[in-house]
This record gives structure tokens, sequence and C-alpha cells, in this order.
């Protein structure tokens, strides 16, 4: 007997769930066929949000593969859509022209973003935000635009808010309620929520009806029903999403709001299922992750004949994926006649606490400001705890047995990760019995961790308990300091999925033990938020001391200046200044350094303001984790070996490049022939002139671990050696540890795996377009950010310089 035949309609989250559930009940039961109808595999829409903000990327978000449909033999048509069913034969029909029998039917079609029906609203420059191509749209919109209103001030539309802001967009919200997430939130919270977001950028428009969208063909504005008017170059509809039911509402099958199914998720129609999104279970349409695991998980048991305890049922959490905002809520919101509430208010730190009983019974949750209690507080409102000996304020306080860190005393039942409902017990039999030693193989045993992914430092805690003194051994880990067990690496990547853009919120979100930080991680965390976020505002108070200086302090407590000399060429008028200033400020010595320039060496800390206001020259960085120099040779200019132009190639180099935040210390040269006057083959990016084209050189290294650089390519314009030096200096940005050179991070990584990924032109362009934004924070000239007081008096007044 062969196998049966399943088809899906859908390949979003909850619909590939029910897969992965069958595969891992019975394997080989089913041949099975996936409709998808966009072009891709199965992604996480929770992290759209983090793409939108550029956070995460479009690839990092995808969940299962190519590969593992290929690999679990599973017919995937991306692309395709389903636009008709025939209940009497079983087929179901695509829009291009295929008819497929099935056996066992599933409606996995998820929904669609609600668009107001208001005149306009077909305009272009309107769109919702559902998939990733409405994240393509708005990323592009934002690139010839300024100008956004939001219409919905719930999750989804505070999301989007974010979103646009990080790309650079002034954002209206528009909300009809008085209340921002009137449905999970409180008015004492809600007004909280509402005064953060405004300090991160968002103007509310509260209380507004929309009744027209203005403009030509283009959307240019939105009126309301009070009469007022705002502008807008985009118009982002996120005030709700509807089950998308056409199809099944079409093929005869029962639809009320959504396609009604019962506690198996069954629908009126024999050997027809509804999952997800699109599914009415006891009128209730589900749009939060977990309870759509939840009926995959009981939907999967009945096509495996394992027809068990049916769907009851989702008690919902909600958190906000918002930079800066710790929020959760459950179960109701509002008081009245028949609940009583527990309640903190710390207006001071922002942290506001409520829980609502009923005969002695959790019935809802809000928390806003500090969250490490809603594991513990959730499970007692899922339960149906008897709370009524613990009701007093301490039982809304942070409890050492509940810290996330204490997982020695974390109850095995308690849930950890409550997107999919694994539990600790769940994470530590896959640890023991599957040896896995990583958040990600855990992950893809348990599906712990692999939708929001706020609990993956939990999940770290408890694979290095599990495994005690064998975590040492099996798991390679280098801590970014004391202060936390994260590596650098899960560090960078809580940053990006939880959207964290300062450091109170990331030591606070990712539970720093030293709440201030140290010298270490300040620095490191600094850098790992202006390499995330282009816009990023640098804290000075975060630099190591030299960087605040603007100097290089010495042996004997004095400091040495040296302003830039592109190439290492100057001018006689430069040579003057320079001249002068050494004379007025009795500088103990000039001296001609190893980077081609000249430093004013032993000057007094209260001296340093006044000498660069007196240069008037931008700084040449030699205390920085930038690009120091870039050495050259007199070139084909002047030197009758010299091949090519090597001057003009090195200041065109120094000048893209100058003042870009890196890992550690870069050092390049430039050399117009093989002789390699510039010494070339030993800097960080060295560049050797041929006839007709460039060697490019990385990883060298002149200092104590001496190291000749590795051929990386050969290219033939100076184009081509701006764009693989841009590319390879971005990428390691974004790869190496804080404080690791380019010549040990090549030795870690590979030199084949960095040719590998700028031979892609794709990728190198991505790269380039990362490192642009990056710099376009400097494209103000020093010498006017020396003029502008305000400037000049927040980074290099005398007054901040003595404090140090």
């Amino acid at each position: 007997m062969g196998k049966r035949k399943l088809v899906m309609i859908g390949n979003g989250m909850a619909g590939v769930r029910v897969i992965e559930e069958i595969l891992k009940l019975n394997h080989d039961l089913y041949e099975i066929t996936i409709f998808g109808n966009e072009p891709h595999p199965n992604y996480n829409r929770i992290q759209l949000s983090n793409v939108l903000q550029g956070n995460t990327t479009f690839d990092e978000t995808i969940i299962n593969d190519l590969n593992w449909y290929e690999s679990n033999n599973i017919e995937l048509f991306t692309g395709e859509a389903v636009i008709g069913i025939d209940t009497n034969k079983k087929l179901v029909i695509s829009d291009k022209g295929q008819e497929l029998a099935y056996d066992e039917l599933i409606l996995a079609t998820g929904s669609l973003p609600f668009i107001l029906p208001v005149p306009g609203a077909d305009k272009e420059g309107v769109i919702g935000f559902r998939d990733i191509k409405d994240c393509e749209k708005m990323i592009k919109v934002a690139k010839h635009y300024k100008k956004a209103v939001v219409i919905g001030g719930g999750l989804l539309g505070l999301e989007a808010a974010k979103g646009l802001i990080h790309l650079g967009m002034k954002v209206d919200v528009v909300h009809l309620m008085e209340h921002l997430m009137e449905r999970q939130l409180d008015a004492v919270a809600s007004t909280m929520l509402k005064k953060e977001l405004e300090a991160q950028g968002m103007n509310f428009l509260m209380e507004k009806a929309t009744i027209e969208l203005s403009g030509t063909d283009r959307v240019e504005g939105i009126r309301f029903k009070d009469g007022t008017e705002t502008e807008a170059d985009l118009i982002v509809m996120a005030a709700g999403i509807k089950p998308n039911v056409s199809l099944a509402k079409d093929s005869g099958i029962y639809v009320n709001r959504g396609i009604v199914v019962n506690d198996f998720m069954e629908t009126n129609i024999p050997h027809v299922y509804a999952v997800g999104e699109c599914a009415e279970h006891r009128e209730i349409v589900y749009g939060l992750v977990a309870p759509l695991y939840e009926q995959g998980k009981v939907l999967a048991q009945v096509l495996c004949n394992q027809k068990d305890q049916g769907y009851e049922g989702s008690i919902t959490g909600t958190q906000l994926k918002v930079s800066g905002i710790d929020l959760f809520s459950a179960g109701e919101i509002y008081d009245d006649n028949t609940s009583k509430a527990i309640v903190v208010h710390n207006e001071y730190e922002g942290i506001y606490k409520k829980v609502l009983v009923r005969d002695d019974r959790i019935v809802g949750i809000v928390l806003y400001g500090d969250t490490k209690d809603s594991n513990r507080l959730f499970k007692m409102l899922n339960e149906k705890q008897d709370v009524s000996d613990i009701t007093s304020i301490s039982f809304l306080q942070s409890q050492e047995a509940s810290d996330k860190n204490d997982v020695a005393s974390m109850p095995n039942d308690e849930v950890v990760c409550g997107c999919n409902g694994i539990s600790k017990e769940t994470i530590v039999n896959a640890i023991q019995e599957e040896e896995v030693t990583t958040v990600e193989q855990v992950g893809g045993c348990t599906n712990a961790g692999r939708s929001c992914g706020r609990c993956k430092p939990v999940i770290q805690d408890i694979i290095a308990y599990t495994l005690g003194d064998e975590f040492a051994q099996t798991v390679e880990k280098k801590t970014v300091c004391g202060c936390t067990t994260l590596s650098r690496d899960e560090v960078v990547e809580e940053i990006r999925e939880k959207g964290l853009t300062t450091f109170k919120e990331v030591m606070n979100v990712l539970q720093w033990k030293n709440e201030e930080g140290c010298s270490k991680c300040r620095p490191a965390l600094n850098y790992f938020l202006g390499m995330i976020y282009p816009d990023y505002v640098d804290e000075r108070d975060s630099r190591l001391v030299n960087e605040k200086m603007h100097a290089n302090i010495q042996k004997d407590g004095t400091y040495s200046v040296i302003p830039r000399m592109y190439g290492g060429v100057t001018t006689a008028k430069d040579l003057r200044k320079l001249a002068d200033i050494a004379e007025k400020y009795d500088v103990q010595l000039l001296k001609i350094t190893g980077g081609q320039r000249i430093g004013l060496y032993g000057l007094e800390k209260e001296q340093l303001p006044a000498v660069w206001e007196d240069l008037g020259m931008p700084s040449g960085y030699a205390y920085g984790k930038t690009l120091r120099t870039v050495k050259t040779c007199v070139g084909a200019q002047f030197c009758r070996f010299g091949t090519q132009d090597s001057m003009s190639l090195g200041i065109e180099l120094e000048k893209r490049f100058e003042r870009l935040d890196t890992p550690h210390k870069v050092k390049m040269g430039v050399s117009a022939c093989p002789r390699n006057c510039a010494e070339a083959g030993i800097k960080d990016v060295g560049i050797v002139g041929l006839d007709g084209g460039w060697e490019i050189y990385v990883a060298g290294n002149g200092g104590t671990d001496l190291r000749a650089g590795d051929l990386l390519c050969k290219v033939k314009t100076e184009e081509e050696v701006y764009e693989i030096t841009g590319a390879y200096l971005q990428y390691y940005r974004e790869t190496a540890l804080y404080l690791e050179r380019t010549s040990t991070w090549v030795e870690r990584i590979g030199l084949d795996h960095v040719k590998e990924v700028l031979a892609n032109e794709k990728t190198r362009n991505e790269l380039n377009e990362r490192l642009n934004q990056t710099l376009a924070r400097y494209e103000e000239p020093w010498k006017k950010a020396v003029e502008d007081e305000e400037i000049r008096h927040a980074y290099y007044s005398k007054h901040e310089l003595l404090k140090l």
C-alpha cells in the first residue's frame, strides 16, 4: 500500500509546524506537498520588524531552508497559489493550472492585513505589514521619501513604526482609541509605553478616525473625521488582520470570521483541516504564534492516527518587540467588581506590575519595565494555582529563584520557550539524550528559541547547568567580560533580535551582573551598537581613555597629538602651522611617525582642546580603534620604478574610510610596484601596483606578532580596489571579536572563507551598502564640527577633559 497524499495550502509558521510534528510522529506516513504563494521557503514572520529595523537579514529569518524540504521528501511549490478546491473529487487547483489529488488537506492560509475601506486606499504608497515583501517596499520607499504614517497603535503598528524610524523616516502613529495597545495594556501601562516611544521619535495622533487618503496617483496625506489632516509619503495599514478564508468559503467549507474548526482542527468537510490564523476555534481566531503551535501539535496527532485530547483554546501572553521596551501582558487587563488587583508602580524606575486575582486565582497580568517574572506568573495563570497565601506586594517582586541564571531552582515543568511551549525538562532531555551543546542545536531538537528568541539566554544557562564540568570542554565560548555569560556573537545576536539600542537596554535585558558594566565591556558594547546601527550616537564616556582625549597618553602622563596627513602627504602651510603650534605650546618633541605623520609630544591634558582648535586639522586617530594610516610611496608620479599612482589611491582610501570604527586598529599601505616601499605586505590591507592592475593583500601585521599579508585577489581598476577593500572592512567589522586584529581574525575564520564571501557580487554590494550607511554619520567635516560651539563644548571642553 502506497503512502497517503497530504497536501497543505500555505507555507507559513503554523502550517509547517504541523508537518514538523508529523515527521516526528511518523516520518513515512505521507507523501507531502506544500503550496506557498510567496517565492520563499518557510520563514519567521515574528522577525519581520527586526528585518525592517535592519537588525536581521531575511536569510536569518528562514526557519526551514530548501534543503529541509528536499531531505524530508516534501514537494514544495513556491510562488504558486491554490485557487480552487474540489472537495468531492478531493483535488486542489493552482493558479498555474496544476491539479493535485489529496487524501488529507490542510488549510494554513494565514491572514491578510486589514486595509481600511476609505477613499484612496488603493493609491500607490499604501501598504500593509504582513510579509517580507511589505518590508522590502518600506525599505525602498524610505530611500526616497521621508514622512510615514502608520495606522494602528497596536503591537503590529508600533513595530512597523519603530522600523520606519530606523530607516530614517519621520513617523506619525494614528490610533482610533484613547490608549495604545488597549487590548493588552491598561491605561497606566499604555501611558508609560506612549511616553517611552515618544522619546524614541514616534509622534502619536490619538483618537483619530481616518476618512480619506489624499493624493493623485500616489498618496500624499491623510484626512480625519475631526477635520484635521497630516502629510504622508507612505501609509502603513496596521490596524489589524483578518483570516484569509476566501478559498475555503468558495469551496463550500464553513466559514464564520475564520474557517470554523472543532477541537481536532477538523472543518465541516471530511479530510479537510485548518490551522493557524485562518482557523476559528470556539469563536476565537488567534494571531500569536504560541496557540497556533499548540493547534499544530494536535492536528499532527490527528493526522497520525494518535487522536487524544483535542485543542481546548489558549490564554495568550503578549511581549512587545520594540527596542527599549520590556513589556508583557496576559489574560484579563482591566479590573472589574469581581476581581482584585495587586499593583506595584515605581514611576522613578519606570516599572509597573499588576496582577488581577479572582477567586484566589490569577486571571490577568500586566508587566512594564521589568518582565523577569512573566514565566512564573503566566504559569500560575495557566495552571489556575491558588495564590491566596502569597498575595502580598513581595509576590510581584523578582525572586532569586526565578532568576534566569538560577536554573538549578527552576522547576522542570516551567515553560522556558513560551512561543513553542517548551519546558526546562524537554530542553534538559534533549541535552542529555541528543548530546546537543548549543542553543541552535537545542532549537533543532525541540524548537525552543526558534520564534521570538527571547528565551535563548535561558536556554544557554540550562545547557551550562546540565553539562556541568563538561560545558567548558564541549562549548568553546569566550564571554565578552565577567559581567555576562554571553559571547560576542550571542550579545550581537541578542542586540539585533531584541532591537536593543542603548547600553541600558543591553545590560538590563541581557541581565548584566554589573549594571554599569566595566572598562572591558563598555567599549565593546559601544562598538557593537555602532556596528549594528548606522545612526547610532556614540557614547563617548564608554570610549577608552585615549579615544576620549583624542590623544595618546605617554609614560610621563603627558599626551601626544597627531593630526591627519592623508597618505603621508602634507603642505608648506600645514608644516608652518605645526611649527607655530609647537612653539606656542612649548611642545617637547616633534616626531615623524611610522605612519608618515608628524606627532606633537609632551602636551598637558588641559592644553589639548586649545591645540586641536588651533590646528583646525582632522585627527589622525593614532589612538583609535579605526583606520590609523594609509602609508604610501611617491609612486609613478616621481619614482622611475613606479607602475601606478600610489599616492592618489592611498589618499582616497584614507579619506573614504577615516573615522570608521573597527574592532581594532587598522593600518593600510599602498606601494606603486612590487618593491613595496610602503610596506604594504605587512599591513591589515596592503595594495601593490602592477602593470595594468593591483594586488590586494590582507591580514598583515608589522607588530610584535609579525605576519606577512595574504594575497586576497588581483584587480584591474581603482574602483575595484575601493569595492573589495570596503567589503573586506565591513565583513571584518561584522564578524570579528572586539579587539581582534585582522591577522588573528583571518586565521580564525580562514582566508578561503573570506575569499568566498567577497567573491559573491551581491554580498559585496550589501556589505558596501552597510558600510556606506555607517560612514554617512561622519559626513560633517571635522573643521566644521570644531567650529560648531555646541559640538565643541560637548566633546572637547576643558571641563570634560579635566573630569577624567
